[in-house]
């Protein structure tokens, strides 16, 4: 029953990827939850905090890099890390096409109660190939 809801979940997430206006590579992605100080989300966005582990998606199809950026937040929050880099590249196609790893972190990112709030990186970092994202921390700890 949980595998059939999760099943269903990801099909409902995927068709909604496809509703929504999609970023270009060049375009930087930023979300901030409302709680968080505007102050520490400009640092965040001038990549003023280390990343304390990093996840590289080049190359992943989007089932596999959805899997993978679960299971990667999840254990970078368990092991306590407060900002993390997802590498996800730029998608820029000869074809035009549209970076989907790209749009499909981002639209991820914005779904989780974890994430308090991510910004492409730096140039030096990644630039709008990569973000840096801040972790709320584990239930529990001071």
């Amino acid at each position: 029953m949980a595998e059939r809801d999760e099943l269903a979940a990801r099909s409902e997430f995927r068709r909604g990827l496809a509703d929504l206006s999609a970023y270009a590579p060049g375009d930087v992605l930023a979300y901030r939850q409302e709680a968080l100080p505007p102050h520490v989300f400009d640092a965040l966005g001038r990549g003023r905090y280390s990343a304390q582990d990093e996840l590289d998606l080049h190359g992943a199809s989007m089932a596999r890099a959805e899997q993978l950026l679960r299971r990667f937040l999840a254990d970078s929050r368990a092991a306590g890390c407060g900002c993390v880099r997802v590498i996800h590249g730029k998608g820029a196609r000869d074809d035009g096409g549209l970076p989907v790893l790209k749009n499909l972190v981002d639209r991820m990112l914005r779904q989780r109660a974890d994430v308090l709030a991510f910004h492409s990186a730096p140039p030096a970092q990644g630039g709008t190939g990569a973000v840096l994202v801040l972790l709320a921390r584990r239930a529990g700890r001071a």
